[in-house]
């Protein structure tokens, strides 16, 4: 998977000696930062370079890598496992048990990677039973304020999920997708790869790889061209996948047929291979034009 850097700063007040009360640290977090507001469970595992904000609170089975901060009136909870150079802002409940009625307490786990930004009051649940017992978040994504990520779902690389859409359990988000303000995205919905969905649209089938898609439900508008060419997908790329998706959505064939047809120009070409693999494995679904 790809990586990028994310600059981080924590933006935490430095209280004096005279005022910080003892906290209790394992030589291996001994140089974690943590405001003597916050509480943190002797068994919450900070490793080096770690700043806990004002009133937040990290329990008792988390760990949390090199480098991460955590802002103010923040809550760490659960089997949760955040990677290094992360930044998690004001009030975002992280690990809190899954909305979901057929949850029964047992074990799950939530798996956060690096260099990820989750701004304020962003909500993240672990798993469930049913749908593997894991919620995973990958390396360098970015959730604005207010966002909602439900159990079970397997989010990707760099990955963009603006202020207010909600996640319902069990979405997989492929690499570099972007999903617009206030969305819903129905439960089992996949989003595929390089991806974008406007605002305020309702998601209750799969997005295919590399398309724009917006409305009352969802529909395909075309490719997302600038996130093709932020990506640095090549002009023969783009010239194929654009005749894929002419195919498959102007051309009045059944889904099947066009993509026989357009496997014949899959030889060579991951992209084309890649989309025509995430159609047939789809179960919900494909969103048409």
């Amino acid at each position: 998977m790809e990586k990028s850097s994310v600059k981080g700063s924590s933006g935490l007040p430095s209280p004096s000696n005279a005022t910080r009360r003892p906290i209790r640290r394992s030589r291996k977090d001994a140089a974690a930062s943590i405001h003597p507001t916050a509480i943190v469970h002797p068994k919450a595992r900070l490793s080096e370079g770690v700043a806990v904000g004002p009133y937040s609170i990290i329990q008792e089975r988390v760990t949390i890598g090199p480098r991460t901060t955590i802002g103010a009136h923040c809550l760490i909870e659960g089997r949760t496992t955040i990677g290094a150079d992360c930044e998690i802002f004001t009030g975002a409940v992280v690990g809190s048990i899954p909305q979901d009625l057929k949850y029964q307490g047992e074990e799950s786990l939530l798996r956060i990677g690096d260099r990820n930004k989750i701004r304020e009051y962003v909500t993240i649940n672990p798993g469930t039973a049913g749908g593997g017992g894991k919620t995973v978040i990958g390396s360098d994504c970015f959730l604005m304020a207010y966002a909602h990520v439900a159990h079970d779902c397997l989010i990707g690389d760099h990955v963009i999920i603006a202020n207010s859409a909600a996640l319902a359990g069990h979405i997989l988000v492929e690499d570099r997708a972007v999903i617009g303000g206030l969305v819903g995205i129905h439960q089992f919905v996949r989003i595929g790869t390089l991806a974008i969905i406007g605002g305020c649209s309702r998601v209750v089938q799969d997005i295919p790889p590399y398309a724009t898609c917006v409305g009352y439900p969802a529909t395909v508008f075309g490719l997302n061209v600038e996130g093709l060419r932020r990506a640095g997908v090549s002009a023969e790329v783009k010239r194929r996948l654009h005749h894929a998706f002419r195919i498959l959505f102007h051309s009045q064939l059944a889904m099947r047929h066009a993509l026989q047809q357009i496997a014949q120009d899959a030889d060579h070409c991951s992209e084309i291979q890649h989309l025509i693999e995430f159609i047939r494995r789809s179960k919900r679904g494909i969103c048409r034009a």
